[in-house]
């Protein structure tokens, strides 16, 4: 019977016989005398094996990295000058009585202290991969903020429900995952990219207070922040306004980090609108500590010789944007010369900027190829814009809006966690979280030549906003909001369309049709003539928060069993081929593919 775990012993029981079991994260002959750092999910226990014990001795020879041992000894003080502060058992040793090894080890892969393996090693070998210190802190975190989820919606009254996992396809942007089904021939499931048109029937049925971490599916081209199947903490509510539901959210994170973290998280947090975002940051998920800002100047530069800047400055779909780097103008031309290379990834064919040497001569305090082009007027109007001081450096942004917003975006967040940015305090050492609120309903796909929806077909106009369904729905806003945590989207949700006569006028302006949304939809459609409440919800991604949380650089290293960006497991070896006989029970058959 073990007396607790190895990683917990501490001076709490000197002089006691403990028992422990655990894997030999380390061995060390030194003189005579075995030192084994014994190791389980708590953490490591420093076991000294002295030869007099002859029995244990001749096991402990025997012994190598990653044996699963049983060992029974008393605990004494360590040595003066030997504690480890960095343990919690660094005071103490345990001096060893009896080892069982309960199985030998293969020699592994890699050293588990490793810090530099590949991630296609860590992957390959997942198993031992997730006995490493990091990453079990890691599974623990994410344990912890689970459970500190479920306490504090249970003490609010959420129910934790279920919802299915094989459902219809409804795709809506990413791809769905399909499962054929053997009983209906032809005919196929969908995995869910979320529960959300369930959870709205169940708001119907009268369970007000939904929740349930669950596993979501989405077909999509992968990155660090995203896999295919991921985890969400997904809820719903009844007859709360957009403000009260996101108060309760709000308190909720601000629960989990001072009770995981020991975190006081700002109180409250600040809103931001949807288009302010754009406008200052080009980004829906604003990285607030970054201490950059975007300065429009299209106005300035409509009447300039400079093509590159005065041809967007008078095209309505284009945007012309300086960014202010405070001490910027010690760049050395290389690294400015990597910038223009770094937003050529956006779209952005070049990067001009300005460096300014002295503010009270123009053009001659400025340095740039560019200046020469552009009026002392428009010259001047921009340095006080800009709020620019000697030894500042200016970048701009001049083409389509999407471009601009994307690649200067991108350039601001580059600069802002560079050695320079750090040096320059232009990045707040901070959790920085936003609410972003009041997103366009519709976006508009100019190869369809038809609106979709920002977020879902299901989520409310703001109030007032009914009348754009009709005449112009480019300008109905949304109940629509998303929480923003240091530049990362950790969650999103909406108040939904409980009238049948709004949702109509939505579905009108998506161009779908009775037909077609019955189709699709006429499952929550028909549920919701019968007396539906005013809801909404919000789900929370609970990898990318773990991730955050965590300081991790993927979403990978806080999942046990991820997928790689080519969504393959590395560990099963799976997606993989099954044999005939699976395919003709399905009623599949293959067409002949291209060899990879």
């Amino acid at each position: 019977m073990r007396t607790c775990y190895t990683g917990e012993v501490s001076k709490a029981y000197l002089g006691q016989t403990v028992t422990l079991f655990g894997w030999v994260h380390r061995r060390r002959d030194h003189g005579g005398v075995i030192f084994i750092d014994l190791r389980d999910r708590a953490g490591l226990a420093q076991v000294v094996v002295n030869p007099d014990n002859a029995q244990a001795f001749e096991i402990a020879e025997r012994i190598r990295n990653e044996f699963c041992l049983r060992i029974t000894g008393t605990v004494h003080a360590r040595p003066e000058g030997t504690v480890n502060p960095d343990l919690q058992s660094g005071e103490i040793e345990i001096i060893c009585d009896e080892i069982e090894i309960l199985n030998a080890s293969m020699t592994p892969p890699f050293q588990l202290d490793d810090d530099n393996l590949s991630e296609t090693t860590r992957l390959t070998h997942r198993v031992l991969d997730l006995r490493r210190p990091q990453m079990q802190n890691n599974l623990m975190l994410r344990y912890r903020v689970a459970m500190e989820s479920r306490k504090f919606l249970d003490e609010l009254g959420f129910i934790d429900i279920e919802t299915p996992m094989l459902t219809k396809s409804t795709p809506e942007g990413a791809r769905d995952y399909l499962v054929p089904s053997r009983v209906n021939a032809g005919e196929f499931f969908a995995l869910p990219q979320s529960p959300q048109l369930f959870k709205q029937m169940l708001m119907v049925s009268g369970f007000d207070r939904y929740y349930q971490i669950t596993k979501c599916f989405r077909d999509e081209d992968l990155r660090a922040d995203r896999q295919p199947e991921f985890t969400q903490i997904d809820c719903e509510t009844s007859f709360l306004t957009e403000e009260q539901i996101r108060d309760i959210f709000e308190s909720m994170l601000r629960h989990i980090f001072k009770t995981v973290q020991q975190v006081e998280l700002p109180d409250p947090f600040p809103t931001m609108t949807w288009h302010e975002a754009m406008r200052c940051y080009g980004s829906d998920k604003p990285d607030l500590r970054v201490k950059l800002e975007f300065t429009d100047v299209a106005d300035l530069m409509q009447d300039v010789d400079f093509k590159v800047f005065s041809a967007p400055a008078n095209d309505p779909g284009s945007r012309v944007v300086a960014l202010r780097v405070p001490g910027g103008g010690s760049m050395p031309r290389s690294e400015i010369d990597a910038y223009t290379k770094f937003v050529g990834i956006y779209g952005a064919k070049g990067l001009a900027y300005i460096k300014v040497n002295d503010i009270t001569a123009i053009p001659e305090g400025l340095q740039s190829p560019i200046v020469k082009n552009i009026h002392t007027d428009a010259l001047q109007k921009l340095l006080e814009r800009t709020g620019a001081q000697n030894g500042d450096l200016i970048f701009f942004g001049a083409d389509k809006t999407s471009v601009v917003n994307d690649a200067i975006g991108a350039l601001r967040i580059k600069i802002g966690h560079s050695e320079f940015g750090r040096e320059q305090g232009l990045l707040e050492k901070s959790w920085k979280p936003l609410w972003v609120v009041d997103f366009p309903m519709f976006e508009y796909d100019a190869e369809e030549g038809r609106y979709t929806a920002a977020h879902h077909p299901f989520t409310s106009p703001k109030d007032g906003h009914e009348e754009y369904l009709e005449t112009d729905p480019s300008q109905a806003l949304a109940k629509a909001y998303d929480l923003v945590l240091n530049g990362w989207e950790i969650g999103g949700g909406s108040v939904r369309i409980h009238r049948a006569e709004i949702q109509s006028k939505v579905f009108n302006a998506l161009k779908i049709g009775p037909e077609e949304a019955n189709l699709k939809f006429g499952f929550l459609l028909d549920a919701l003539q019968y007396g539906a409440p005013p809801h909404g919800g919000l789900a929370f991604g609970l990898d990318r928060l773990v991730t955050l949380m965590a300081g991790a650089d993927s979403i990978r290293d806080v999942i046990a069993f991820p997928k790689t960006q080519r969504a393959q497991c590395l560990l099963t070896q799976a997606p993989s081929e099954v044999d005939e006989k699976q395919l003709r029970e399905l009623h599949i058959r293959l067409r002949a593919v291209e060899p990879k």
